[in-house]
């Protein structure tokens, strides 16, 4: 569908074998793992960075956030099925060394543009862990809205904490 989006100096396009490199640098880090689900692996080794390219196929889902040089994050949303099937869950990650210049705020808005425009969705959605304040900022700059709470709903490095439920809809 599209070879790439650009978010000022930085675009969003297909993962490339050649990112296996920069996937592991940067998705290797601890702190990401903190802000995201167990099946993100830690450590990131190259095996995992391989498995996720060959998995990543059309429909087009699942970007690269790149540099002109490699990829720094990665962002993505899973299209729901059954009566759930005019929704997508949103996620994204973006390396340290990026964190706080805009790349993932310009990132969610270029992704919830090409989903609801490309596919039959009415919602997107993601879920915030408790600590991770920026995460939720870079949903609430892009216009989703809190709808809730979700107590002790994660596990995740030995703790129990909650999570923030954020949606953007558009009218259908």
């Amino acid at each position: 569908m599209v070879a790439s989006i650009s978010i000022g100096e930085w675009s969003l396009r297909s993962w490339a074998i050649e990112d296996i490199p920069a996937l592991v640098k940067y998705a290797g880090n601890r702190k990401i793992w903190m802000n995201v689900r167990d099946i993100f692996p830690h450590p990131y080794t190259r095996e995992n960075a391989e498995e996720w390219i060959n998995r990543v196929q059309e429909p087009l889902t699942n970007f690269a956030i790149a540099s002109a040089t490699e990829a720094i994050g990665g962002i993505g949303f899973n299209l729901q099925e059954d009566v759930y099937r005019r929704s997508a869950e949103i996620g994204y990650w973006l390396g340290e060394p990026y964190w706080h210049m805009g790349i993932a705020t310009r990132a969610v808005k270029a992704v919830a543009e090409y989903a609801f425009a490309n596919f039959d969705l009415l919602r997107l959605y993601a879920t915030v862990f408790e600590w991770n304040r920026a995460s939720a900022r870079v949903l609430e700059k892009n216009a989703f809205i809190l709808e809730g709470r979700l107590v002790k709903s994660v596990f995740k490095d030995g703790k129990t904490i909650d999570s923030m439920l954020y949606a953007l809809t558009r009218d259908g």
